[in-house]
């Protein structure tokens, strides 16, 4: 698995010839499943091989599970926070969250391998309800997204490490490793 950031809550995974986009930040940037964590409420059909929507999809061999961030959604926006399990590992895209995640959706994400955390202070996860959400889900690894500031995150955690132009694992890597902060550059 390869992970490479594009900036703001942007990543793309990929995995062979199959790639993930969340939440891109361009037109340019395509993928085979595109997700996204913020839609307009009155948004028509998505495009082909996009989920805005909570539900349940099965596509390109990816399970996702999606659901919506009631406490925040409007009339206006919907969010959506993502379950995705794929190549035998689980994904959670907590995209654009500002406040704690309902419990029934805590439960349900269950123990996933890679979570991506947004936080900030301002309009995501204030730092110590990241810590707390990162610390209950107990991830392998901890990508943060949003972030203007991440070392606050690395410290909270008692953690150093230098960002890094991707991710790359396997299955295999994770043994062995909870709560590991990983810095992405923006490509």
């Amino acid at each position: 698995m390869v992970i490479s950031y594009f900036g703001e809550g942007c990543f793309r995974l990929q995995s062979g010839d199959t790639s993930l986009l969340v939440d891109p930040v361009s037109n340019r940037l395509k993928a085979d499943v595109t997700l996204k964590t913020l839609v307009p409420a009155n948004v028509e059909g998505p495009a082909e091989g996009e989920i805005v929507f909570p539900g349940e999809y099965e596509i390109k061999g990816m399970e996702i599970q999606g659901w919506p961030a009631a406490l925040e959604s409007t009339a206006k926006f919907v969010k959506t926070v993502y379950l995705v399990r794929w190549e035998e590992m689980s994904f959670v895209f907590l995209g654009h969250l500002s406040k704690a995640l309902e419990p029934d959706a805590m439960e349900s994400i269950g123990d996933p391998d890679v979570l991506f955390l947004p936080f900030d202070g301002e309009h995501f996860l204030s730092l110590e309800a990241a810590s707390k959400i990162a610390k209950q889900l107990n991830p392998h690894f901890i990508i943060p997204s949003f972030s203007k500031k991440p070392a606050e995150l690395l410290k909270s955690f008692g953690q150093k490490a230098e960002a890094q132009e991707k991710l790359v694992f396997k299955r295999k890597d994770l043994s062995g490793t909870r709560g590991k902060i990983v810095l992405l550059e923006a490509r």
